[in-house]
């Protein structure tokens, strides 16, 4: 069992040397070994959503969705923020703790119950995140180079996992010099999109209420898709800096996904995208070289979203309780990375259905999870969790049935998809999908009045 950190940060050691291989796994990280800036987060969280998907989300809301521009810009400022400031709060508790989230979340679902949720986690990062990445770079890099996309599949993944593989530091020195490529061409970019567009085009079919609905659905849905990453890249700070952490971490995921999620919607309002390539589509107004930069940094923001979600993939992947791969942390996003590979290969056809799908069914665990996690830290407040993080005896029953409960009677009653629909949904269209919504509040209110196991008896 770890021993609980020392709080005086009058004996902080000093900053500890940047590893080319990182040694540590899912174990608390030693004062000793602690480094890095609060401030890093900010390019951390901002890289990896400076990407296509990102503003294919934006894109959805007008064109899907059935919004008007400011409609669609009301649902994402108020979706992204919401994700924005659970990733904040979620993200200032890593230099206290020194662990992965997954790992962090032992606390509310006990050491066992624990492996639903990393389970679920290790399959959307390491998994769905990653093939829905890798497509939109392939697609980037064929419109760019003239070939198939399989091909710049490959050649994604191999970058994606080579990075990741590699482990902490890596990942962030990586996003860091990223970033200023992704700023300088977005901000371009995004310049050009909103003067392009035309903010009176009125959608064919108007969405409504439930377009609303769905718009802040899924744009909640893709940032607060980040929120079970979050310590895994503040738990080598230095203690003392989590609250700015969580500053940088809730600013730079905001802006980087509103700023783009509203060009996207933007970019529907503006002729002649014909392209059925969507990448390709989306830089159809834009100068010709432009075009061409534009479609290079689509391409390395999905490598930069994707070597986050190996990396964070693997961390859950490990957190579920296999001890003897923790000492062999740079094979498992090896293995990850042959699975998703072909997974993003299946989905090349269809990337547009699938993307919207995906993203809410992302929500219907996310908001459950994340209902369960905050009401736990919120309780558990000023107290020392240290010693059950590691202890395979530690039990939390009430964790696991808050998150099954919420996830089962939301989904059950009010999904709206294709495959299956609930029976609110189909009796009550005009709401679109309250799955996320109603999941996080039975989740957090059972978890609230159900007896909790206090962490003095362990």
């Amino acid at each position: 069992m770890t021993a609980a950190p020392a709080t005086d940060t009058s004996t902080r050691p000093p900053a500890a040397a940047t590893e080319a291989l990182e040694k540590r796994s899912t174990e608390t990280i030693p004062l000793a070994e602690r480094r890095g800036r609060p401030l890093n987060l900010a390019w951390t969280w901002s890289a990896p959503n400076l990407e296509f998907a990102t503003i294919f989300v934006g894109v959805l809301s007008t064109l899907v969705f059935g919004l008007t521009f400011w409609q669609a810009a009301a649902a994402i400022v108020l979706g992204n923020a919401l994700a924005a400031l659970s990733h904040g709060v979620l993200s200032a508790r890593g230099p206290r703790v020194g662990v992965p989230q997954m790992v962090l979340g032992r606390i509310a679902f006990g050491y066992r119950g624990n492996i639903v949720p990393a389970t679920l986690m290790s399959v959307m990062a390491g998994f769905g995140w990653f093939a829905v990445n890798s497509v939109s770079a392939a697609f980037a890099l064929a419109a760019l180079t003239g070939l198939a996309p399989v091909v710049c599949l490959v050649g994604v993944v191999l970058v994606q996992i080579g990075v990741a593989a590699l482990g902490h530091d890596l990942v962030h020195l990586f996003e860091r010099y990223a970033v200023i490529v992704l700023a300088v061409v977005f901000a371009v970019v995004a310049v050009m999109t909103f003067a392009a567009a035309d903010y009176s085009a009125a959608p064919a079919t108007p969405g409504g209420l439930a377009g609303f609905i769905l718009a802040t659905a899924t744009a909640w849905g893709y940032s607060a898709g980040w929120n079970p990453y979050a310590t895994d890249y503040t738990r080598y700070l230095p203690l003392g800096a989590g609250r700015a952490a969580g500053w940088a971490a809730a600013v730079g995921l905001f802006v980087s996904t509103t700023v783009l999620m509203l060009a996207g919607a933007a970019s529907v309002s503006i002729p002649g995208a014909t392209s059925d390539n969507p990448t390709e589509a989306f830089t159809s107004h834009l100068p010709g070289a432009v075009a061409q930069v534009t479609l290079l940094a689509i391409a390395l923001g999905a490598i930069c979203a994707n070597i986050l979600n190996v990396y964070s993939g693997s961390m859950s992947f490990l957190a579920m309780g296999f001890t003897s791969l923790a000492e062999r942390r740079a094979v498992v996003p090896l293995a990850f990375g042959v699975v998703g590979f072909f997974l993003a290969w299946a989905g090349l056809a269809d990337a547009g259905h699938a993307y919207e799908s995906f993203l809410l069914v992302i929500s219907y665990w996310i908001a459950p999870w994340l209902a369960v996690v905050l009401v736990d830290q919120w309780v558990r407040r000023g107290q020392d969790v240290s010693p059950a993080l590691h202890d395979r005896g530690w039990k939390n029953a009430s964790g696991v049935v808050a998150l099954s409960v919420g996830t089962v009677v939301s989904v059950l009653l009010f999904a709206n998809q294709e495959a299956y629909a609930g029976p609110v949904a189909t009796a009550l269209p005009q709401l679109g999908d309250l799955t996320a919504l109603v999941g996080f509040v039975i989740a957090g209110v059972l978890y609230l009045v159900l007896p909790r196991r206090p962490l003095r008896t362990v």
